[in-house]
């Protein structure tokens, strides 16, 4: 069996780009309605949006690769490289600060020609703390680069990227191409050069590691720079709600020129993120009415609290807020936590569930102004 870059006319993909005429125009209706929204939205909304979907971005395309920070490392890390200095606590995992730089560094240079400098520097900056890998340097030696599962003597190479001595060309090859796709504005075009984009890079495969982290950041720049704007989305939530597809689709597409089917599946992955972000978005503006409905009526510590408990965004407060919790979060007492937590329940900010140790608390977002 041959890989992508094993075939003759190696880098021509061909397509039919009538698959994703109708889910142009939707992309179309639902960018731009996203954009209408947060267009109404006042400054301070507007960053704390952009914000939370840089954390979310951070925190999953770590995941896929299997990396689990903690959002609070995440957030501290993007809020300072965004110049936003208060709240920020100490990054205690330093992996964590190189994945919130790269996110900051990849929305503000959208606009910025992509070169390999430009990639390297990406990957030096999210493997600055790597003890396995040289950051910045594209991978050398002879061993073959491999994507495989399963135990051990039991393997499944699933994909085999070219040669270390050929990623030097290959890539000089990607950013011609790159180049060489002229977009002007065309959804149509925006989405399939930002679908090849990433399949390109992927089957490059030019780092020994953080090649998924760094196709994901090419993927979104390159959407941005098509459209001529940050994207406000994350792809990678949306992939890691069903990675097992997007493995899949993705092995599919390095063993064919002919990507129709990656087309289609990666142009319905954007759009299912953009309507994702729409959800982000409504449920950043929930936060803030509900902040201002009740922050004269909270004492600090319960402010904290319920601060604490929007964090998470529309997965929810894992559990419940429960007293045990508002004690760790606070530092107060069990009496002083009981109190808090009954009053906030009788002000309707919080709504209770569970009796005796079971009770737990969510916050009540159906209550009307």
């Amino acid at each position: 069996m041959k890989y992508n870059w094993q075939l003759p006319d190696w880098e021509n993909f061909t397509y039919d780009d009538s698959v994703i005429d109708s889910l142009c125009i939707e992309f179309a209706f639902e960018t731009g309605e996203l954009k209408g929204l947060v267009d109404s939205l006042s400054t301070v909304i507007q960053q704390e949006t952009i914000l939370q979907f840089m954390i979310s971005e951070a925190i999953k395309t770590s995941e896929i690769e299997g990396e689990f920070f903690s959002r609070k490392d995440i957030t501290s890390s993007i809020k300072k490289n965004l110049g936003i200095s208060e709240n920020v606590s100490q990054i205690r995992d330093k992996n964590a600060q190189g994945i919130g730089k790269l996110m900051v560094m990849v929305r503000n240079s959208y606009s910025d020609k992509l070169t390999e400098l430009t990639i390297k520097e990406w990957h030096s900056i999210l493997m600055e703390y790597s003890k396995n890998v040289t950051p910045g340097e594209y991978r050398r030696g002879e061993e073959p680069m491999q994507i495989v599962s399963g135990s051990y003597n039991k393997e499944i190479i699933h994909f085999e990227a070219p040669p270390s001595n050929q990623v030097p060309t290959e890539m000089k090859k990607f950013i011609k191409w790159y180049h060489d796709f002229e977009v002007k504005s065309d959804i149509k075009k925006a989405l399939i050069k930002t679908a090849i984009s990433h399949l390109y890079f992927e089957s490059i495969h030019p780092f020994e590691d953080g090649n998924g982290r760094i196709g994901r950041a090419i993927a979104e720049k390159c959407l941005s720079e098509s459209l001529n704007r940050p994207v406000l989305m994350s792809i990678s939530s949306t992939i890691e709600q069903n990675k097992k597809v997007y493995y899949q689709s993705l092995k599919m597409a390095q063993r064919t020129l002919e990507i129709t089917d990656w087309i289609f599946y990666f142009s319905n992955l954007i759009l299912e993120s953009q309507k994702n972000a729409k959800q982000i978005v409504l449920f950043t503006l929930t936060k803030s009415k509900f902040i201002d409905q009740f922050k004269d009526v909270m004492n600090e510590r319960q402010t904290k609290v319920v601060l604490k408990m929007f964090e998470n965004g529309i997965s929810g407060f894992k559990g419940g807020m429960t007293a045990i919790k508002y004690i760790s979060i606070t530092k107060t007492s069990r009496a002083t936590a009981t109190r808090d937590l009954q009053d906030l329940t009788e002000k309707d900010v919080l709504r209770p569930k569970g009796e005796g140790r079971n009770r737990s608390y969510d916050l009540n977002l159906s209550v009307k102004e």
